[in-house]
């Protein structure tokens, strides 16, 4: 009978933050194993979101979010740069398109600033020369923002962790993990790991994962699909780069926008919906058990109570393409609905606490030798790269500088 594999730490979940992980960790000159339930990496938030490099300009200053996705920004450019991976430093505009917008702009510019982030306030005049079809009263220009492939990035990650010594283990499950005083079983359907430490960075199950390892994670994942459009060749020409609204400050969601990608093509979107299972990319993927557990979690009905009109909007615009074009002509008015096709969807896995608070920034809680990654949606693939060395300080006291 052969030995259990031992590891100084194995890391759940082969998304960014997983692997930023563990590529901070093998940097350390400790051994990692990274383990991961699909056949591929990063296929569930990493390789299905807008592909933005965000700023850090929306979150409250001295939290995880502003801290590190500041950080992340230029360190996701300077990555990029390195492994000759496709990227653009394009520049953001935050449009405002009602009076009523106008203060919520003024407080993103506070933010931006209190954070550190270059941002300019333009007028009208002013923002018609970065995007010459939009409209609005005024805007803040973000040049930082830019765009990547994440799941290029993430790859080339899993490679560099491969190369440098750690080990990664595609299409193997994890079941559950017990921890003891001198390290952690990680159990698998392939057989167990031992770590002398373990990190689940398990995105859409890390809740689940929690409690099969014997503790309540004091939150819910919800899942919330974001589903995208695209932009016909013809509407392409009416957006430069990215354009974005005003966000509502009583969500964690940043609005429909318009995105042009790395391949040039330009996508509209998302909005955000309950998804009707963990990984329900469609109307069609429902898992009555899941769908139940997020209705009737006692958070999620406060959520309801509260905000049902936002939510009966979000599932009017998945299924109305005038409602969708409604809420882009606010700030691009030449949009027409023939101008819209089809596009993916990517499913946030938003944590929700009993009280209905959607957590607003990264949430960490730790269990022993155990580190458990329990809300790490947008701008974690932005700001992968120093969470990674943070979960790494978190672990072991240790740091290791930017690559």
């Amino acid at each position: 009978m052969s030995a259990t594999p031992k590891f100084d730490v194995v890391v759940v979940g082969g998304g960014i933050v997983g692997l930023a992980t563990a590529h901070a960790i093998v940097r350390s000159g400790r051994t990692v194993a990274v383990v991961e339930r699909e056949p591929r990496l990063a296929d569930h938030q990493t390789g299905n979101n807008s592909n933005v490099i965000h700023s850090g300009l929306y979150y409250a200053p001295g939290g995880y979010k502003a801290r590190l996705a500041v950080a992340g920004c230029a360190e996701t450019v300077a990555f990029c740069r390195e492994h000759d991976l496709p990227h653009r430093v394009c520049g953001k505009l935050v449009v405002a398109t009602e009076p009523e917008e106008l203060a919520r702009l003024a407080e993103l510019e506070r933010r931006g600033r209190a954070n550190g982030v270059e941002t300019h306030r333009l007028d009208a005049v002013g923002m018609k020369e970065r995007e010459p079809h939009v409209r609005g009263l005024e805007a803040l220009w973000v040049p930082s923002t830019g765009i990547c492939d994440y799941r290029a990035v993430a790859e080339k990650i899993g490679e560099l962790v491969v190369k440098e010594g750690g080990e990664i283990h595609l299409g193997r499950t994890v079941t559950g993990l017990a921890p003891r005083s001198a390290d952690v079983i990680v159990r698998t359907d392939q057989g167990d790991l031992l770590g002398a430490r373990a990190v689940v960075c398990g995105g859409l199950r890390c809740d689940e994962l929690a409690k099969a390892a014997g503790v309540d994670p004091g939150v819910r994942v919800i899942p919330f699909r974001g589903e995208y459009s695209g932009f016909t060749e013809e509407a392409a020409e009416l957006v430069e780069g990215l354009i974005y609204p005003v966000p509502d400050p009583a969500f964690p969601f940043l609005g429909v926008h318009a995105t042009r990608g790395i391949d040039g093509h330009v996508h509209a979107g998302p909005n955000a919906v309950l998804a009707l299972a963990r990984e329900g990319y469609d109307w069609g993927t429902v898992k009555p058990k899941e769908l139940l557990g997020s209705l009737f979690y006692p958070g999620m009905l406060r959520v309801a109570r509260r905000h049902w009109r936002y939510g009966l909007g979000e599932v009017h615009r998945s299924f109305s393409r005038s409602a969708m074009v409604a809420q882009l002509q606010r700030m691009l008015p030449e949009v027409e609905a023939r101008h819209l096709t089809p596009g993916g969807a990517g499913v946030r896995a938003q944590a929700v606490q009993p009280d209905g608070t959607l957590v607003d920034d990264f949430l960490f809680l730790e269990q022993g030798r155990i580190l458990h990654v329990l809300n790490a949606p947008s701008p974690a693939a932005t700001a992968a790269l120093p969470i990674g060395r943070e979960i790494l300080e978190k672990l072991t006291g240790d740091r290791v500088g930017p690559l």
